[in-house]
């Protein structure tokens, strides 16, 4: 799929006529009135035996014969699209059931024929740039047609900062490290009128959900952020080496300003934000519509499909418009998951409710402050919040999310949802906050623990043969220190100890501790409740 200038000339004419018919549409009367929904989409990793990446995508959905499944930029991934749901009721158990269907059966099939397994994580530990070549991406026209776009956008290799200093910095060569960011992406239904406030309510409650969400602590083997995928997937996808190197315009991001003049503002700064990368013709003609009367606007879609901030406004023919909120990681269960969107989604009702908007209440760069400190610090960050009366103030992470909990519940009951569902998935985030014990805690404390045990068995190993030798060197990311001087470090960027492995090959712990990760998941207990793997003599909780 190879693109002319004058393809490119054409599809930008046409995106101007996209942005044309949205401005007259989203102002008829009935347009975006719809009864709202939620739906989701769930990307994961297919993982081996050894914890190591199966690269068998094409084969299980081929298998599988489910059009619910699809292929993933890296051979190892999949992404399950969930049917939506209405959010009147019991939307976020709905959406687990799906999740955990759909993981089940991949893994029923895929286990007996190719030893893999679906495991719902953000950044799977045992990935290394090895892993993340073009070898990697898996063959289909759209990602090889982006391939060739960001190969006149970048040089190639390109670098990827995962960690501080020299050790922290990976070189790739491929958008196939987009397979080391997997997420669970949500879908809100917003009527045209209330989009501006959601949309910035969204953009604030969404620095909190993450930082009790993290889920990827160890990008390609590194010590890295609480939740490095959002680093691995803005640098993935960032020209001239993304925010490592920095960029006026990075296409993956959290935004440079508040939404300001309603829904079609979002769309326009996707369109004229941002130049072409896929100018494919369309399938459908200029006057084609959906069964409703809406137009296709497929140029459009196609266009803001590769623009990727952190929330996104998407428009569906059939006749509303959408928030995609991206920032939440996959796993690591199906409950874990509902009870992160049932957080974010009602803190963005409670934030927008009766057409309020934020934007007044906090400068945007505060908020943007927010998410990356949610990413790298976890529930240990400062954040920022708005504060009546008053210049607004920085809280710790973890107490701020326990005290807008009750904010979340009055979000979701106002919004139809069942009261007891409220409470049974915020109470789950209540003790997973009060704990401390998000997925990135307990893989951080699990490589510590098994590296303790390594270490115990290896002295055990040289005092029964009298041995004298010093500890073999190994490419192993090190135990973070004990006590709340670790917890700190634990959330911060990087390890400057961590050693680069030259064998292209993850350390044996980290897939040890993905295949605990593994079995632990599809148990389908919530994070907070998972035991650490113990130590000889003595029990580890």
């Amino acid at each position: 799929m190879a693109f002319t200038q004058e393809e490119y000339a054409r599809f930008r004419v046409r995106l101007a006529d996209c942005l044309a018919a949205l401005e007259k549409l989203v102002v008829q009367p009935g347009f975006g009135q719809v009864p709202s929904t939620l739906g989701a989409e769930l990307e994961l990793s297919l993982v081996g035996p050894d914890g190591r990446p199966a690269l068998v995508n094409t084969a299980v959905r081929e298998g599988l014969g489910d059009d619910v499944l699809a292929l993933e930029v890296a051979r190892f991934n999949l992404e399950a699209n969930l049917e939506p749901v209405p959010l009147p009721g019991r939307p976020f158990t709905e959406l687990a059931a799906q999740a955990s269907r759909a993981l089940t059966r991949i893994t029923a099939w895929s286990l007996p024929r190719h030893g893999a397994r679906a495991v719902p994580i953000g950044t799977l530990p045992t990935l290394t740039p090895a892993d993340l070549t073009a070898r990697a991406l898996t063959d289909l026209p759209r990602y090889h047609a982006l391939e060739r776009a960001w190969a006149r956008r970048r040089p190639a290799p390109f670098p990827l900062c995962v960690g501080e200093g020299e050790q922290g910095l990976l070189w790739a060569e491929s958008v196939a490290v987009q397979g080391a960011a997997c997420s669970w992406q949500v879908h809100l239904t917003v009527a045209p009128d209330l989009f501006c406030p959601t949309y910035n309510a969204a953009q604030l409650a969404t620095g909190p959900a993450l930082a009790a969400a993290g889920n990827s602590p160890f990008p390609l083997g590194r010590r890295g952020w609480q939740e490095a995928r959002i680093a691995v997937y803005e640098q993935g996808f960032g020209e001239h080496g993304g925010s490592c190197r920095g960029t006026s315009r990075p296409r993956v991001g959290f935004g440079r300003a508040w939404l300001r003049g309603g829904p079609l503002a979002a769309f326009e700064e996707a369109v004229r934000g941002y130049d072409v990368l896929l100018p494919a013709a369309p399938s459908a003609q200029d006057d084609d519509v959906s069964p409703n009367g809406c137009p296709s606007l497929e140029e459009l879609r196609l266009h803001v499909s590769t623009v990727w901030p952190w929330n996104r406004p998407v428009y569906d023919p059939l006749g509303h418009l959408r928030i995609e909120f991206r920032a939440l990681p996959s796993g690591p269960t199906p409950l874990d998951m509902a009870a992160n969107t049932a957080f974010l989604v009602g803190l963005t009702l409670s934030l927008a409710a009766e057409g309020r908007d934020v934007a007044g209440e906090l400068p945007f760069s505060h908020a943007r402050e927010n998410f990356y400190r949610a990413a790298r610090d976890g529930l240990r960050a400062s954040l920022w919040w708005p504060s009546p009366g008053s210049a607004p103030r920085r809280h710790e992470a973890g107490a701020l999310v326990e005290e807008l909990l009750p904010r979340a519940r009055e979000g979701l009951v106002t919004a139809g949802v069942d009261a007891a569902e409220a409470d049974t998935l915020l109470d789950l985030l209540c003790r997973r906050t009060a704990s401390g014990r998000t997925g990135a805690w307990w893989q951080q404390r699990t490589l510590e623990v098994l590296s303790r045990r390594e270490k115990r068995a290896w002295q055990a190993g040289r005092e029964t043969t009298g041995l004298t030798a010093t500890t073999p060197k190994r490419d192993v990311i090190p135990p973070a220190p004990e006590g709340a001087t670790a917890r700190r470090a634990a959330g911060r960027s990087g390890d400057g100890a961590a050693r680069v492995a030259g064998t292209g090959r993850p350390d044996p712990l980290l897939e040890e501790l993905t295949v605990r990760y593994a079995r632990l998941a599809e148990g389908a207990r919530p994070v907070h409740t998972w035991n650490l793997p113990t130590l000889p003599g003595r029990s580890q909780r």
